[in-house]
């Protein structure tokens, strides 16, 4: 099997305070019915002295800048540093990693966000995970459901069924998304690798590669 599907081909777990959700796991998607049950885990083990709880299913790091225009729903964590701007949505299920930006218009759902991650203006990112330092260019989107309704397969060399309706996109880390692309459901995108804007991404995409189109896919120089 393609190493770049797996956990471990793709996500350093020692940049997420989430590291727990993923043990046993071989793909990333299988945590993705797993985030709400885990944040009402972690969350109560927080030390009070650096998260708020400001009600029920919400922790947030007390250095953490939070806009007041911003919505933030249940369940939810907020790592230290992290900048969730005016008017970002933050459905639930959501935990956003140390030093992450969330920005205007934003928003999130069943999500874990790795350390330095930037969604920094009008993303959707649904039913996803995206890896340490990952950042999505202005208006990038994660479609989380086919339209047809099926179950999503990531097609890679050989497809892997995933038993899931709703599943966007895991990006690996350091990956670069241009502005205004799609990510369409079950999309891997590879350690280190740039997509052009104004890309319709689906499949696996190599690590370390430059995204241009689905038919020119290259190596980065």
């Amino acid at each position: 099997m393609e190493k770049v599907v797996e956990i471990d081909g793709l996500l350093d777990l020692s940049k997420t305070i989430a590291a727990e959700l993923f043990a046993g796991k071989t793909y990333p998607w299988e945590v993705l019915g797993d985030i709400s049950d885990f944040i009402y885990q972690l969350g109560p083990t927080l030390p009070a002295e650096e998260f708020d709880h400001p009600e029920e299913g919400v922790w947030i790091a007390k250095d953490a800048k939070i806009f007041p225009s911003a919505y933030i729903g249940a369940p939810c964590i907020i790592d230290h540093g992290v900048e969730v701007r005016h008017c970002a949505f933050i459905r639930g299920s959501a935990i956003v990693g140390k030093n992450a930006v969330v920005g205007n218009s934003v928003e999130l759902k069943n999500v874990v966000l790795f350390d330095n991650v930037q969604t920094p203006h009008y993303n959707y990112v649904g039913d996803s995970i995206l890896g340490y330092k990952a950042h999505m260019g202005a208006g990038a989107i994660t479609s989380n459901v086919k339209s047809d309704k099926t179950l999503v397969v990531v097609k890679g060399a050989a497809p892997i069924e995933t038993g899931r309706k709703k599943f966007g996109a895991i990006l690996g880390d350091h990956v670069e998304i241009g502005c205004n692309s799609v990510l369409n459901p079950g999309t891997v995108v590879g350690r280190g690798t740039h997509v052009y804007p104004v890309s319709s991404v689906r499949g696996v995409i190599p690590e370390e590669s430059v995204y241009k189109d689905q038919e020119h896919i290259v190596p980065k120089v």
